[in-house]
């Protein structure tokens, strides 16, 4: 566990936190916390999950800007959820992502578990996407993902992130409970 890794993972518990409380400071310091796991990632061979903080990076000024500008009229952003002619699409995605990242990282790298890491890089994406979007199934995809990270983690040594992740499958009940909430206020 290193200086770096604890940093990271502060950092990530107040983005995630953030996400939760629907807070635009969620975004900026979640660019914080990919650039850092990007360092991490690449020091402990998950390859499919170091070039993923590369897109949350993207991703997350996406979603910044979406969540300031991307309700009617260029408002603010509002929960909603997500259609179901998108879940098959997600999914389908998602196969084909890891499959092809699997089989490159197989192939081409020293990855530690080339498929894991890659499944685990595609759903995550997937749950990323509908964050930015606002769509509150989000929460239970990012349970999903957490509950097999946890194990990957401790696997590699990264207990620290580990940890978090346990951290971040609280914080997505949470969110998943208050974003509900919100579309049922309605």
């Amino acid at each position: 566990m290193s200086a770096l890794e604890i940093v990271a993972a502060v950092v990530g518990a107040v983005s995630v936190w953030l996400t939760a409380r629907q807070h635009l400071w969620a975004w900026p310091t979640a660019i914080v916390t990919v650039l850092l796991y990007a360092v991490v990632f690449r020091e402990a061979r998950l390859y499919a999950d170091m070039g993923l903080q590369v897109v949350y990076a993207a991703l997350s000024c996406y979603g910044w800007y979406e969540w300031k500008f991307g309700g009617e009229g260029r408002t603010t952003l509002r929960v909603s959820r997500t259609p179901r002619w998108l879940w098959p699409v997600f999914a389908a995605g998602a196969g084909a992502l890891t499959l092809a990242l699997g089989w490159t990282f197989a192939r081409y790298t020293d990855a530690a578990i080339p498929y894991v890491d890659s499944g685990l890089t595609a759903v995550s994406l997937v749950a990323q996407g509908m964050q930015t979007r606002k769509l509150v199934e989000h929460w239970l995809v990012w349970v999903a993902v957490d509950l097999v990270y946890v194990p990957v983690f401790v696997g590699r040594g990264l207990y620290a992130t580990a940890g978090l992740y346990v951290v971040f499958l609280g914080l997505a009940v949470m969110g998943w409970r208050e974003w509900r909430g919100e579309l049922q206020g309605r």
